[in-house]
């Protein structure tokens, strides 16, 4: 590990890459009035409590992302992803990386009793005073209403190794360090939150893997690209916003920075080629799944597509990221903001 890099954006013009993906880009109809409902609820949850954050949300539209990863979902279950999603976003930004609780590895690891009793089918807790874990508990018992009992245990399963993920974050931030590029792609698909949203595309379609399916070699490493696909592809596009925030510490391009010595443009340029290489994995992998997958399997890759396909519109049309970016940067032709 090696303590934070220095910054360089502003030092010339950047160029950020296209980062090609030719899966299909679609957007859920129902997203204008469920976004608005899905607002309405965090802000009844009380999970955020300064106003200049609920205005940030506000603007951010993160309901759009749902939208965009699960286009086919029905109003209701396009409702319980949203804010499943807006969860994530809050508990990251209101908890994980709070001013209190960001830097005290100790103030994190005692919290997590409460949250993980929430998620535990066997002991239901009487009362919860976490509002994120009241509130993960109201979520998990929406989700269990659609779920078979295998499908929630995959979701509680992947939610519980999420949260403790954000142990290790603290740990780093604390110390000061910037984890070694190895440590922190296997990290990242922990902290990153996309197994948690992946256990929930065969719930949202209506359909469901078994076990045998779940746990096949090809699934599992389709699964594993389509999870660094979007949490890289967000550390490209958020890396300017973090510099601002947490000196990029967690992110993707800062790592290869700090430890490859190398320029902000060849690092992004190096997200890229990693970003090209998992997408041609996972058109090689669906071609092999194609000839034993089972029409529920078939969906799973379908909703994989979607969520890696739908981060990058999302991002592209969102100021959150493309605002924190000098002006002078260069953008792919697509990144015109329309959703904030």
């Amino acid at each position: 590990m090696a303590t934070t890099s220095v910054d360089q954006i502003g030092e010339s013009p950047i160029r950020i890459p296209p980062l090609t993906c030719p899966f299909p880009s679609a957007v859920n109809p129902h997203v204008d009035e469920v976004n608005l409902e899905s607002f309405a609820w965090l802000v009844q949850t009380g999970m955020l409590d300064r106003e200049d954050h609920i205005e940030r949300y506000q603007r951010a539209k993160f309901g759009w992302l749902t939208a965009r990863a699960y286009p086919l979902a029905d109003r209701e279950m396009l409702r319980l992803l949203m804010d499943w999603c807006i969860w994530l976003f809050a508990f990251d930004d209101g908890f994980c990386e709070s001013e209190r609780m960001s830097r005290h590895t100790g103030l994190i690891a005692r919290a997590l009793p409460e949250m993980f009793r929430v998620l535990d089918d066997l002991e239901r807790p009487d009362k919860v005073d976490n509002v994120f874990a009241r509130t993960l508990l109201e979520l998990k018992d929406r989700i269990a209403v659609h779920a078979q009992p295998d499908q929630l245990d995959r979701w509680c399963t992947a939610t519980r190794e999420y949260i403790f993920a954000q142990v290790w974050e603290a740990a780093n931030r604390e110390a000061d360090v910037v984890p070694t590029a190895d440590d922190y792609v296997f990290m990242r698909r922990r902290t990153g939150a996309m197994y948690p949203v992946y256990a929930l595309i065969d719930i949202a379609g209506g359909f469901r893997l078994t076990a045998e399916e779940w746990h096949h070699p090809d699934i599992r490493e389709i699964t594993e690209h389509a999870n660094d696909l979007v949490v890289w592809d967000n550390d490209l596009f958020s890396y300017a916003k973090e510099k601002q925030h947490d000196a990029a510490r967690h992110n993707l391009v800062n790592v290869l920075i700090t430890h490859r010595h190398c320029a902000l443009q060849a690092a992004l340029d190096e997200v890229d080629r990693m970003h090209n290489r998992a997408v041609a994995r996972m058109i090689e992998l669906r071609a092999h799944i194609q000839q034993w997958g089972s029409p529920a399997v078939l969906k799973y890759v379908e909703g994989l597509e979607h969520w890696v396909r739908g981060h990058i519109d999302y991002s592209l049309g969102s100021t959150r990221y493309i605002g924190a970016w000098p002006q002078s940067t260069y953008w792919p032709a697509a990144a015109v903001p329309q959703q904030a």
